[in-house]
């Protein structure tokens, strides 16, 4: 789902502050590397982050920042990574990480819509230890940067993001959906097999025998977890690389097609505009325009 390259920021701030972030076609973050802060939420609660907490906005909702919890934050928008320390006061001192991915909406991974508008991930002693490597990392090279830093930020920011969603499946208790699907030992195979070779021509009765369990019985628990037939999922999948490979590349379409697992362009041009609503052409030439 994500576009370009992710983008992040320091910031060092003295209270009484505030800012306010509007919606955006996107993912945004928030770390606290000194002092506290209040994040007012997209339904209006307002959460205390301190040193080490991290908070997630997978949906780029609107949300509000301030230094002091009586703080309005009735002022003008601000970008999610404005660049440069402020120094609105004289007050109590906050610094933060602050960074946004942009996200194309069109293919909505099931994952991203289990996800509330807000995940506070606290940085207490012992929790989510790679993420808070992740974290230390990364502000490392925002606060020094040496040679490879132009590299080196874009790889880590893309890491956090998979650190961030790890943490909040970690922190969930057991349920249904898409964060069940991904611990059951038996579907995770089956997923794993589809992401690592969506070319391959994969049946219900190969995928089950992945997953250890008969056709039938493989095909109830994977739809029942998943949300949709393990086919249908396939193909799903199969025509989000078409999309990134149209995009990405000038490889011809029959090339393409062979790569997720299509021996006919018909039958792959079919697919695709099934899903996309647009032909492989088509979509190319509207992503290069």
């Amino acid at each position: 789902m994500r576009l370009g390259k992710p983008h992040s920021t320091r910031t060092e701030r003295r209270a009484p502050w505030a800012v306010r972030h509007e919606p955006f076609a996107g993912a945004g973050f928030h770390l606290v590397l000194e002092g506290t802060c209040w994040l007012t939420a997209p339904d209006g609660t307002r959460i205390e982050l301190r040193a080490g907490d991290v908070a997630f906005l997978p949906h780029g909702s609107a949300h509000a920042l301030a230094g002091d919890p009586a703080a309005s934050t009735d002022v003008p928008p601000s970008p999610l990574t404005e660049p440069g320390e402020t120094d609105e006061g004289a007050g109590a001192r906050t610094i933060m990480l602050c960074g946004a991915y942009l996200m194309d909406r069109s293919w909505p991974h099931p994952l991203l819509r289990e996800l509330p508008d807000l995940v506070h991930l606290p940085g207490g002693l012992g929790r989510h230890q790679s993420l808070r490597g992740a974290v230390e990392l990364l502000a490392t090279e925002l606060a020094w940067p040496r040679l490879g830093h132009d590299a080196v930020v874009p790889a880590l920011l893309d890491a956090l993001l998979l650190y961030m969603i790890r943490a909040w499946l970690e922190d969930q208790p057991e349920g249904s959906g898409w964060t069940t699907a991904v611990r059951d030992p038996a579907v995770r195979a089956a997923l794993l097999g589809i992401h690592s070779q969506p070319g391959q021509q994969w049946t219900v009765a190969s995928l089950g025998a992945l997953a250890g369990l008969s056709r039938a019985a493989f095909a109830r628990r994977f739809t029942s977890l998943v949300g949709q037939p393990p086919l249908a999922y396939l193909t799903w999948w199969r025509m989000i690389l078409a999309a990134r490979l149209l995009r990405a590349s000038d490889a011809p379409l029959r090339t393409v097609a062979a790569q997720v697992g299509y021996t006919s362009e018909f039958a792959f041009g079919a697919a695709f505009k099934r899903q996309h609503g647009l032909t492989p052409g088509t979509y190319r030439r509207k992503g290069t325009t």
